[in-house]
């Protein structure tokens, strides 16, 4: 396995979880994203003492933040399972991605109060780099939104 430390972004994406409308598609042979598919990954992961998760009821993520970084990748109700029951994330450091970003990802959920505030997976990676210097060339090239996002942005 890889050390975590050298990979700045981890994803968690949730065995249910519509590969045809993932954000991620085209990301996967990346090899600065660590992939691990929940629940199958439970036993898989490695310490995360050091790790950001990035999580909507968090303080903002800022300049001084470095990561590796963690993404639960799923519906808000998948995430919210994933994050009780992923007993490694407990000692996680956990930021949001500041509230001025917007998403260009058309959600159809209602489980949410506001669509725009909740970034698309690809979003929260491409912001997250931006906010603490991250190199991730050409982490938007397969995202069907980008121009809106970055527009928005």
């Amino acid at each position: 396995m890889q050390q975590v430390g050298k990979i700045p972004f981890i994803v968690i994406r949730h065995r249910k979880e519509n590969r045809k409308k993932c954000s991620l598609r085209g990301l996967e042979g990346r090899s600065d994203i660590l992939f691990f598919e929940y629940p199958a990954c439970v036993d898989l992961l490695p310490n995360l003492e050091q790790t950001i998760l990035l999580d909507i009821d968090a303080e903002p993520l800022s300049s001084n933040d470095s990561g590796p970084f963690i993404l639960l990748d799923g519906t808000w109700r998948y995430a919210s399972i994933m994050k009780k029951q992923i007993p490694h994330l407990k000692v996680c450091k956990r930021r949001k991605i500041p509230d001025i970003w917007r998403t260009a990802y058309p959600r159809k959920q209602s489980e949410w109060v506001d669509p725009e505030q909740g970034l698309a997976t690809v979003e929260a990676i491409y912001a997250a780099s931006f906010i603490t210097n991250t190199p991730m060339e050409g982490i938007l090239d397969y995202y069907y939104w980008k121009e809106d996002f970055l527009e928005k942005n």
